[in-house]
Parts: C-alpha cells; structure tokens; sequence
C-alpha cells in the first residue's frame, strides 16, 4: 500500500477566484414574446448582448421546440458560457453565465450580460443566485 502523507505536508496552492457562475430562475416573465419563442431572435437578441458586455463569442447554438414551445440555446464563450431555456406556457426561463477569469477580472462584463437579459425578460418574481468559484 502506497502511502499519502497527511494534507499538511503539501506545499501550499495559490489560489485565485476561477470565474463567476450567475444563475437565475426567472418566474412571470413579461416580455417581447420572441424571446420566448422565436430561437432565431433569441440567439441574435444574445449575441448582440455578448457582445455589448465585452465577452467573446465563439459558437452559439439555439433550438425551438415543437409548436408553442420554448428556446433552449448556448453562446460558448472564449470565457465560458452563456445558456438559456425558456418555458413560454409557463413565463419561466432560466438563465446561467459563467465566465472564468484566466486572464482578467471578467465578473463586471458577466454581471453586464446577465443583467441586460434580466432585463428583457422582465420576471416578476426572480430566484437570482452568485457563486464565485475558486
């Protein structure tokens, strides 16, 4: 049997936080009924906030459900992610940034974007969650 010295024994890691994770689970959402439904505008609709925030886009894929139903759609991001679901029989989306900060503070441009779609979708009642991950 090997043996594994005890955790103290091992020389310390620098640690810096590895990014931001903003999550949501947006109840009543009141908003332009595309973005719910229409996978084309709403894959445009976050690009262009990508962009506006400082991210950088590098794939992005969006479906539509069968009629009626709702989005779910991905912007990859040189930083992370962006990734978006919409239930439109029931106002809910959910909404997840995350954007690691290999090389720069990325947290106020992932705070931007996940902002800006708070914004547009304009939930009643918002269940928003921060985890900075390490």
């Amino acid at each position: 049997m090997k043996h594994v010295p005890p955790a103290a024994s091992f020389p310390a890691v620098q640690r810096q936080a590895a990014g931001v994770h903003l999550m949501g689970d947006l109840h009543g959402c009141l908003c332009d009924h595309r973005l719910m439904h229409d996978a084309a505008h709403l894959e445009a609709f976050c690009q262009e906030r990508v962009s506006a925030a400082g991210l950088t886009p590098v794939g992005s894929l969006f479906h539509r459900f069968d009629e009626g139903g709702g989005v779910t759609g991905v912007v990859v991001l040189a930083e992370s992610h962006l990734s978006v679901h919409t239930w439109p029989e029931s106002g809910y989306v959910t909404l997840d940034v995350f954007v690691c900060n290999h090389s720069a503070d990325n947290g106020p441009k992932a705070q931007q974007l996940f902002d800006a779609l708070l914004t547009a979708f304009n939930p009643r009642e918002p269940h928003l969650r921060r985890v900075d991950r390490a």
